[in-house]
């Protein structure tokens, strides 16, 4: 009886050995970290910084791999059939986790293939304009969207994302008919607002702040519950009659099923450590952005509460990726 407690517990001091192990010899090679959106969007600028951060830790290349379209699952898809074995992460947005299996037929499981390793920050949406367009505020802008119906269009980073939503939902709750015109990515989309060929935007904070500060497009309303430290004196669409509005995106970190749970440890411990450093949490709030560091477990709650949301607003909406 002895002789095999002595050598269950020799057992359990060797897994845990061998995990220390694992998880300190982890990386071995270059790290691939896949995006679902163009380069220079909200989402690719947090993976690339986040990539600065592993790679100064952890002394082997992060590399983002961008691999735009379908509501951000192509890089999704990718993730989930690669090897687990902690060399391949995704940072994923709600686009593709929370409101993508709701509205298109997916290759893989988003629920079961990809594991949540963490949160990262929470991102206001902001509804922008472009500077051609004649309205200082939403009651202007809806006013002139109703005087010329199907004469505005807004643009989206894909069929299905926030932004998609966010603008039929202010549609339906402002009585207007703007045009939906979905791109490959925020940036694309930002562009043609800049140069006219499109007029609204509902995208985050993290991918206009730069073009908001710049004076190239107009924010008129944020569309969080309340007002944001970064844009103090932009209001709410609450705050201006339109009511309802709690629109914000976010981006958390997967790996692929069966990684092992040491790796992930690591990738959650030093994503805590970079991102709530003065330095960088200073410069994520800059763009708008709440940091917001969890571990697996609590991000695995937090995406069960997202695609409850995200599907009660897409039913009663009758929202489709048509």
């Amino acid at each position: 009886m002895l002789k095999s407690i002595g050598r269950v517990g020799a057992a359990c001091v060797l897994v845990a050995v061998s995990s220390l192990a694992l998880a300190q010899s982890y990386p071995a090679r270059p790290v691939k970290i896949m995006v679902g959106a163009n380069a220079g969007g909200g989402t690719d600028i947090i993976a690339r910084m986040l990539a600065d951060k592993y790679q100064a830790a952890m002394g082997q290349p992060f590399v983002v791999e961008n691999k735009p379209g379908a509501s951000n699952t192509i890089a999704a898809d990718a993730t989930a059939k690669a090897a687990p074995d902690g060399h391949t992460l995704l940072v994923a947005t709600n686009t593709g986790q929370a409101i993508a299996p709701h509205l298109i037929k997916l290759s893989f499981d988003s629920n079961k293939d990809l594991v949540p390793v963490a949160l990262i920050v929470v991102v206001p949406n902001v509804l922008v304009v472009a500077p051609n367009v004649p309205a200082t505020n939403v009651r202007d802008l809806i006013a002139l969207i109703k005087a010329k119906p199907d004469g505005f269009s807004y643009g989206s980073s894909g069929v299905g994302s926030t932004q998609h939503l966010a603008g039929e939902a202010f549609n339906l709750a402002a009585g207007t008919k703007a045009v939906h015109v979905p791109y490959k990515g925020s940036a694309q989309a930002l562009a043609d607002l800049v140069g006219g060929q499109i007029q609204l935007d509902f995208d985050t904070t993290s991918s206009a702040m730069a073009f908001i500060k710049g004076g190239k497009v107009k924010a008129l309303a944020v569309m969080s519950p309340k007002r944001i430290a970064a844009l103090p004196d932009v209001p709410t669409l609450d705050e201006i009659g339109v009511k309802g509005f709690d629109v914000t995106a976010w981006q958390g970190l997967f790996v692929p099923k069966g990684t092992p749970v040491e790796i992930a440890n690591r990738l959650t411990a030093e994503m805590q450590k970079a991102i709530t450093t003065p330095e960088v949490k200073a410069k994520l709030e800059d763009f708008g952005l709440e940091v917001a560091p969890t571990n697996g477990a609590q991000m695995t709650q937090f995406l069960e509460r997202e695609t409850v949301f995200w599907h009660k607003l897409i039913r009663e909406r009758k929202l489709s990726a048509d």
